[in-house]
C-alpha cells in the first residue's frame, strides 16, 4: 500500500467525458477545464481514448505522446482529490465531507497534513507509540521472578501483596505480574474458566459462627510414613483455627485437634463437616453418635454435616488444602511429626497474620477474627469410663459379668469395647455406638468384668500340603536355595532347617508342620528333578543351602 500511495504522482486523474488535450508546458499541470479535474500529464504528452475498453491504457505511442489509463482511487488519492477540491475548486469542507463520507473533522486534519508536508502527510503513519511511560521497570520485574522461584507456588496476586508491603514504586497491576511470569516461563498461561452459574456463595456474618472442619493427608516422613493434618477454618475470616499433624486421623487424634482449637480460640456456635467416619456415624452400621458428636453435643455446638458428594458445602476449608499443598507440602520431606509440626505452625502463623485474602476484600484473615468475642475455654469433655473388650458371638451376644446383651448378627466375630456409666452399658464398634442397654448384671461383678479382657485369637497354623519335599537350610540373609534360585521367607528363619515341595506351581516352604510362605515357582522346572534326587528328601550335608 505504502508503494502503490507513494506513486500517485504518476497516476492522472482524467474525466472521461472531456475531449483529448494535449500539454506541452510545464513539469507537472494541473487540469482545471477540458483534462478534467485533478488531472496532470507530462511535457510532451497527448491523452487518447483506448477502443478496446472503457479503460484507457498508458502506452507510449511516439515520443512526447503516451496515453492515459483510469485506474481505481487508492486512499491517499482519495485524500489528495479531497484536497484538491478545497484548495482548487473552492469547495467548502462540508460539501467535500458529505461527498467523501467523511467528517469534516477529518478532512481539516488532512489539509493540515497536505499543507505541512505535503502529499506524504497523506499517508498514514504507524499506530506505535514512540514510548511506554507505563512500562515494568525492569528492577520490578526483577523482583517479581526472584518471589516466583523463591516461593513456587504463589501466584500473581500473591506477589502484588508482598510489592505493595515491600513499598516498591511502581506498583505494578495483578494482569501485568502474569504476563512478566508468562514471559519467563515461570506460570503456563492458561484460558480463564469461568464460574459455574448454580454455585451459591454463602458467608456466615461473624467469625465464630462456624467452623469449617477436615481431614488432608499427604504429609511425607522420612521413614516413608505418611501423616495427615486435622485442619479447620473460621468460615467468616477464613482464619486456621485447627492445623494438627497426627499419624492416623482416627477418632481420637481428630477429637483431641477440636478439644485444642477450641482451649486456643473459643467454642464456635456451629462445626461443618463431611460425612467421614470420625465425624458422624450417620452413614455407619450403628445407631449411636461417635465421640466428635458428643463432645459438640456437651459443648453446646451445633454438628451440620453435608449432602453426600457434595465437596464444594465445605469449600473454604476444601480451598485451603489446596494452598496448603501447593505451597508447604509439595516436595517436602519431614524428620518426624513434631519437625512437620513446628514447620506447620510457621507456615499457618504467616498465613493468619500476614498474608492478605482475595475472598474477604483483601485484609489478613486476622483482621476479621479479631472482631469476635472469643474467649479461650476448656472444653466440656465426658469423663473417661472404664472400658473393656468383648468378642460379639455366632448369635450377636456379648458376655459381661455374667450377663448377655445383645448387639447384633452383623458383628459376630467382632470386636467391641464395653463400658458402664450411670446404670447404661455402651457398646462401641471401631469408636460408634452399635448399642445401649440398662444395666442388668450385678455390680458386685462389674468390676472383675471390667479388668478382664478378650484374649486375642491366635490363629492357626496352616498345614503344608503333603507331597514330595527336599531339607533345605536358610542362609544368614533368609533366603532357601532350591533348584538354583533363592527364595526369601525373611531372617527371622535364618540358620533353620525348612521343607521344601512344589504344589502346582507354587513353592511351599514349612517348618515343623508348619506352612512358613508360599510363592510363585520362578525356578527352572527343568532342574527339579536334581533338586528332588535324595530319596530320603535331605542333603548330604546337614549345613547345605
Amino acid at each position: 500500500m505504502a508503494t502503490r500511495d507513494a506513486c500517485v504522482l504518476s497516476r492522472f486523474i482524467v474525466d472521461m467525458s472531456a475531449p483529448v488535450v494535449v500539454f506541452q508546458f510545464g513539469d507537472w499541470l494541473r487540469s482545471l477545464g477540458d483534462a478534467g479535474s485533478g488531472s496532470c500529464v507530462t511535457r510532451g504528452c497527448s491523452l487518447r481514448r483506448c477502443r478496446a475498453s472503457s479503460m484507457m491504457t498508458c502506452n507510449v505511442v511516439r515520443p512526447g505522446e503516451v496515453v492515459i489509463v483510469l485506474v481505481e482511487l487508492g486512499l491517499v488519492e482519495q485524500r489528495y482529490k479531497a484536497v484538491l477540491e478545497v484548495l482548487n475548486n473552492a469547495s467548502t469542507v462540508t460539501d467535500v465531507a458529505v461527498r467523501f463520507g467523511v467528517t469534516r473533522q477529518t478532512v481539516h486534519r488532512w489539509l493540515r497534513r497536505y499543507a505541512a508536508d505535503g502529499i506524504v502527510g497523506l499517508v498514514d503513519g504507524s499506530a506505535k507509540p514512540l514510548s511506554c511511560p507505563h512500562q515494568m521497570p525492569p528492577e520490578v520485574e526483577a523482583r517479581i521472578v526472584e518471589l516466583r522461584r523463591l516461593n513456587p507456588g504463589w501466584g500473581p496476586r500473591t506477589i502484588l501483596f508482598r510489592l505493595e508491603a515491600e513499598r516498591v514504586v511502581p506498583v505494578p497491576g495483578r494482569s501485568s505480574i502474569y504476563r512478566c511470569l508468562v514471559r519467563h516461563g515461570l506460570i503456563e498461561p492458561e484460558a480463564r474458566r469461568r464460574k459455574k452459574a448454580d454455585y451459591k456463595r454463602w458467608e456466615r456474618s461473624r467469625a465464630m459462627e462456624l467452623w469449617q472442619m477436615d481431614v488432608v493427608g499427604g504429609v511425607q516422613l522420612v521413614d516413608g510414613w505418611r501423616a495427615s493434618i486435622v485442619s479447620g477454618v473460621d468460615d467468616h475470616s477464613r482464619f486456621v483455627i485447627s492445623a494438627r499433624v497426627v499419624e492416623r486421623a482416627t477418632a481420637r487424634p481428630v477429637c483431641d485437634a477440636l478439644a485444642h482449637a477450641m482451649r486456643s480460640f473459643g467454642v464456635p456456635r456451629e462445626i461443618l463437616t463431611d460425612n467421614g467416619k470420625v465425624f458422624t456415624g450417620r452413614f455407619g452400621p450403628g445407631t449411636g453418635e461417635v465421640l466428635f458428636d458428643r463432645i459438640c453435643r456437651e459443648n453446646g455446638i451445633k454438628h451440620i454435616l453435608t449432602a453426600p458428594r457434595s465437596p464444594t458445602t465445605t469449600g473454604k476449608v476444601e480451598r485451603w488444602h489446596k494452598t496448603l499443598r501447593r505451597e508447604f507440602l509439595n516436595g517436602r520431606v519431614f524428620e518426624s511429626i513434631a519437625d512437620a509440626q513446628e514447620q506447620l505452625d510457621r507456615w499457618v502463623h504467616e498465613y493468619n497474620f500476614e498474608r492478605r485474602h482475595q475472598g474477604i476484600g483483601d485484609v489478613v484473615p486476622w483482621e476479621r477474627f479479631r472482631l469476635a468475642q472469643h474467649e479461650p475455654v476448656e472444653p466440656a469433655q465426658s469423663s473417661e469410663e472404664p472400658t473393656t473388650t468383648r468378642r460379639v458371638g455366632k448369635e450377636g451376644t456379648i458376655s459381661f459379668a455374667a450377663h448377655r446383651y445383645p448387639v447384633g448378627v452383623w458383628l459376630a466375630g467382632e470386636t467391641v469395647e464395653v463400658s458402664v456409666a450411670n446404670g447404661l452399658v455402651s457398646i462401641h464398634h471401631r469408636g460408634v455406638l452399635v448399642a445401649t442397654h440398662a444395666q442388668r448384671h450385678r455390680p458386685a461383678k462389674e468390676t472383675a468384668a471390667l479388668t478382664r479382657k478378650v484374649k486375642p485369637k491366635r490363629p492357626r497354623p496352616r498345614q503344608p500340603t503333603i507331597g514330595q519335599s527336599v531339607t533345605r537350610k536358610v542362609d544368614s540373609s533368609g533366603n532357601v536355595s532350591f533348584a538354583g534360585h533363592g527364595y526369601r521367607i525373611g531372617r527371622k528363619h535364618a540358620r533353620r532347617q525348612v521343607q521344601v515341595a512344589i504344589v502346582g506351581d507354587t513353592v511351599e516352604i514349612s517348618a515343623g508342620g508348619e506352612l512358613l510362605k508360599v510363592m510363585p515357582i520362578r525356578h527352572d522346572r527343568s532342574r527339579e528333578n536334581g533338586a528332588f534326587a535324595n530319596a530320603g528328601g535331605r542333603p548330604s550335608r546337614i549345613n547345605a543351602a
